[in-house]
């Protein structure tokens, strides 16, 4: 079993290598005039050196791309299957209740980074995945989806824009960025570099910010802001798209971390933007610890971000959902519990939702 786990993950890494954006592009109506974008005081943008970004944190320093990936070929939650992760429990969403929502502000976390927020009779997504398996090739080869999507694609709501954290499969993943614009022509908002990968796909109706920059789209202030992370789809193409994190601000604000380890970037939005009133924060796919933590947070430095942010409301996301990581599937909200207790928080504040909730916020 472990070789030919082994050799599928050998498979994952070639074919990595060479995919492409050699697909039929499909077609797309025009969209209207692109906004131009503001620059927001407080927020650095991002540096590139050598034609690849880099992140604020001049310590930042990661395992090689070799080393994670055999940490994750041997020792990832794929090599042992049903043993080690099951289905969350879901709930049906109310779909008729999404379709008529018009100006109560709402989140439902579909799974995963994907998070369905309503906010002034406008609805976006955060890092859309429909996916079965998060891959090159539209998920034909990569690793498993375990809980799927708590609300089917056709039964979504309107969809005004779509936001993006940084080009990594489980989060930008190709066949649901197509189904997206062939089906709403939502505005997509990028980091820098993802617009020409759009573009490259026949998607034209994408905007793409440096941190620090914003625009406005229908009534609301999309900012992009740092993150610290990384980026690549394959070996060649390392570093060379911007991540990022996005705080979108109209009645409310809320702030999406995307994918991330935990530094200052944090205090600087919140000092920057906040306080907010909803975070969502990653708080899972954090072993082995010493690979992953420049890279993604662990549930207790979630928490510190979500101080950090002054956020009223704390929603944990990318967990419980694709086989990544090396912690037992359901150990994050215990870890954030636990620590909850541990802090003295209020824990009404801190939301950990089964997929398919719809909460108002």
């Amino acid at each position: 079993m472990v070789a030919r786990t082994v050799r599928h993950g050998v498979l994952f890494l070639v074919l990595a290598v060479v995919v492409s954006a050699t697909e039929a592009s499909p077609p797309q109506s025009v969209p209207a005039a692109l906004p131009t974008p503001s620059v927001v005081a407080g927020l650095p943008p991002a540096q590139r050196v050598s034609n690849k970004f880099r992140n604020l944190d001049p310590e930042y320093h990661r395992a090689s791309l070799w080393i994670r990936a055999r940490s994750l070929i041997i020792g990832g939650t794929w090599l042992v299957g049903e043993r080690r992760v099951a289905a969350l429990p879901t709930v049906a969403p109310d779909v008729p209740a999404l379709h008529h929502n018009s100006s109560r502000p709402t989140v439902t976390w579909i799974g995963h980074s994907t998070v369905l927020v309503q906010l002034d009779g406008v609805n976006f997504l955060t890092d859309p995945t429909w996916a079965g398996r998060s891959g090159p090739f539209g998920g034909f080869v990569g690793v498993r989806r375990y809980t799927p999507p708590a609300i089917a694609f056709d039964d979504l709501p309107r969809i005004d824009f779509v936001l993006i954290s940084h080009d990594h499969y489980d989060h930008l993943d190709e066949p649901t960025v197509r189904h997206l614009a062939s089906q709403f022509n939502p505005r997509f908002v990028v980091p820098l570099g993802i617009k020409k990968w759009l573009a490259d796909r026949g998607i034209t109706n994408a905007v793409e910010l440096n941190w620090g920059e914003s625009v406005k789209i229908k009534g609301l202030t999309v900012v992009c802001t740092p993150a610290q992370h990384g980026s690549g789809r394959t070996l060649a193409d390392q570093g060379r798209r911007l991540w990022a994190s996005w705080a979108v601000l109209g009645s409310k604000r809320f702030y999406f971390a995307g994918d991330t380890g935990y530094y200052r970037h944090f205090k600087d939005i919140g000092e920057a933007l906040g306080p907010f009133d909803l975070a969502a924060l990653p708080i899972g796919s954090y072993t082995p610890r010493a690979l992953a933590k420049p890279v993604h947070m662990s549930p207790e430095e979630a928490l510190q971000a979500w101080t950090d942010l002054r956020a009223a409301k704390f929603l944990g996301i990318h967990w419980g959902t694709f086989e990544l990581a090396r912690e037992p599937y359901d150990e994050p909200p215990r870890r954030i519990a636990e620590e909850v207790g541990r802090l003295h928080l209020d824990s009404d504040n801190v939301w950990i939702l089964k997929p398919g909730v719809t909460t108002a916020w």
